[in-house]
């Protein structure tokens, strides 16, 4: 699931699962969304970062985003808000995500006002780099082992960001030739268990409490997709600063 076939044995696991990580308190992290399909299934994660817009990952629109579910981190619980998806904007360069440009904004069909239990986060507010070693966050719901069955509680984990030739040369050694998209950040997966595994693409990578990145993919070998177990390659995050202006176009209502 969420996988495309790379370079002869090894396939690009679209998303993350929170591994290592702890339970979200209920009072934290109140931006972030779970993406649903039509039958009220999670597929991907976002966040909200207008009264009227969820942000994601572009790969997740395939399995036909439908609502978006905002206000509380138990996905079971009845006292959330589900509210539909008017209308999806995916950046025009979007092909897949071994090419970049993975990202998507999701028009809510009914503005959300922010109160105590749903909030904005902020969005750079021009192109940045982050520093290496930097300490960063990443959130989601669903396995948090190999193998394992998604989870209903939003879990949340401490990642490092990995220089972009560190994490460039991690990627070729592993996949013969292999060239990262451009406008990419690399965060955890690598020399530690810590990071992203399958399904929670789509969320965002928050560094000093503001959303960076948004989860791409890793990397697991063809004959165990469901592999979690990983320190070898970068997690892979689309580059939100390098987006300003097509964001900004689609938030004031201009078509991409």
């Amino acid at each position: 699931m969420f996988a495309i076939n790379l370079l002869l044995s090894v396939y690009i696991i679209l998303g993350s699962e929170i591994i290592d990580g702890t339970i979200v308190p209920d009072n934290e992290m109140l931006y972030m969304a779970s993406v649903q399909g039509y039958r009220g299934n999670h597929i991907c994660g976002g966040f909200l970062v207008s009264e009227n817009f969820v942000m994601t990952a572009a790969h997740c629109d395939p399995y036909t985003p439908t609502y978006v579910v905002l206000g509380n981190h138990h996905l079971r619980r009845a006292d959330k808000l589900v509210i539909r998806i008017a209308e999806k904007y995916i950046h025009p360069y979007y092909q897949n995500v071994n090419r970049g440009y993975d990202i998507m904004l999701l028009k809510l069909s009914t503005p959300v006002r922010p109160n105590k239990t749903i909030q904005l986060i902020r969005l750079p507010l021009h192109e940045m780099t982050l520093n290496e070693n930097e300490k960063c966050q990443v959130a989601g719901w669903g396995l948090t082992v190999t193998a394992g069955n998604g989870v209903d509680d939003l879990r949340v984990v401490d990642v490092s960001v990995i220089s972009p030739q560190v994490c460039q040369n991690a990627w070729a050694q592993k996949v013969r030739g292999y060239n990262l998209p451009p406008n990419v950040i690399c965060a955890g997966g690598y020399n530690t268990p810590k990071g992203a595994c399958q399904g929670d693409s789509g969320g965002p990578l928050v560094c000093k409490g503001m959303a960076v990145g948004i989860v791409s993919y890793g990397r697991t070998i063809r004959e165990n997709l469901g592999n979690c177990n990983y320190p070898d390659v970068p997690n892979v995050y689309t580059d939100i600063s390098k987006y300003l202006n097509w964001i900004r176009m689609i938030l004031q209502g201009k078509k991409s």
